[in-house]
């Protein structure tokens, strides 16, 4: 594959990078704001024809339990989580666009930490879409990495 090629998935995986920090930050912030009851009073609305229709329907029954099992401090748990994560990766993500070289090494870190406890919470939670996140990253990763290696060959001597 042609350096021009990478260079052009290395570009695009760093937005969709940028696109999911800025979910996480929209996602957070809405999850902020959100009462709780208001959480439930979704599940409900979101759940109650299927469960009319089976009242055993595993998705809409763990749905429904989960919101109103869902407690204000895990919704700020997991508000201040996603606003923090996505302003980190936002942060990292403009300046990797920027060619700021610093940023090559400081996003590799912060992703292998990331991937780290992607891993650690799919011990708990068998989800495969910490998986398929983690396998997205690695491929980031790489590219960052490659990008990273041509930029260095690339800058002048001093």
């Amino acid at each position: 594959m042609n350096e021009q090629r990478v260079h052009q998935i290395f570009q695009l995986s760093i937005l969709a990078k940028g696109l999911h920090a800025l979910a996480e930050c929209v996602g957070g912030g809405a999850l902020w704001l959100v009462p709780n009851d208001a959480i439930t009073r979704l599940a409900r609305s979101i759940t109650h024809l299927e469960l009319i229709e089976d009242p055993r329907d595993f998705l809409a029954t763990h749905l429904l339990t989960f919101a109103q099992n869902f407690s204000v401090e895990t919704r700020h748990f997991y508000a201040f989580y996603l606003v923090s994560h996505g302003v980190v990766k936002l942060f990292l993500v403009a300046a990797l666009l920027r060619n700021k070289l610093w940023a090559y090494p400081a996003s590799l870190v912060v992703m292998a930490l990331f991937i780290v406890y992607q891993l650690y919470r799919f011990s708990y939670t068998h989800s495969w879409g910490l998986i398929a996140l983690t396998v997205f990253d690695v491929i980031v990763i790489w590219l960052i990495w490659h990008e990273y290696k041509l930029v260095m060959r690339r800058r002048p001597a001093t």
